[in-house]
């Protein structure tokens, strides 16, 4: 079957939460909180529709770059896969859990600014090629859409000074 891939706005509802596992890849994960609104001609009002709630997870150099760059409470944008997982405890409690295997995370510049910023890595052997998630296949994927070079730095969002303007040049 097919992944299904879908992109969701929302914020960041949760501590991002940072660790290495056992066999040394980076993963950071958080909560992502969804609600639409929409425009009630009824009471003349924005409404708000009911809240979706999302676990986002971020392998390898995504992972780090989110986990320094994205924090509780700010606006963003996912894409990724989507996964729903029904899930019971041993004591007969059941319910559904909606996941996000991120490919791209990014601030939502609708909401506010961002800074970009390169980061250096040491190559490393932990992705195979044609793993989505590998530093030189997002390079390579940059590069092609954007003109730049494969094999440049993977680059992360810094948040911006506040009414911080970029100069025209």
């Amino acid at each position: 079957m097919p992944d299904t891939v879908v992109t969701v706005t929302g914020h960041v509802c949760t501590d991002v939460v940072y660790r290495v596992t056992p066999s040394g890849a980076g993963l950071c994960s958080f909560r992502l909180a969804s609600t639409p609104r929409r425009f009630d001609r009824a009471s003349e009002s924005w409404v708000d529709g009911p809240t979706s709630f999302y676990t986002v997870t971020c392998w390898r150099g995504l992972g780090e770059n989110v986990a320094a760059s994205v924090s509780k409470g700010q606006p963003v944008l996912v894409t990724g896969k989507l996964r729903v997982r029904e899930w019971t405890t041993p004591e007969g409690r059941s319910g559904v859990s909606v996941e996000l295997d991120a490919t791209g995370v990014g601030h939502d510049l609708s909401r506010g600014t961002s800074r970009f910023s390169k980061v250096s890595r040491s190559s490393g052997a932990e992705t195979e090629p044609g793993d989505p998630h590998s530093e030189a296949e997002q390079d390579a994927r940059a590069g092609g859409a954007f003109g730049g070079s494969a094999g440049a730095d993977p680059v992360h969002v810094e948040p911006a000074v506040p009414g911080a303007m970029l100069a025209a040049g």
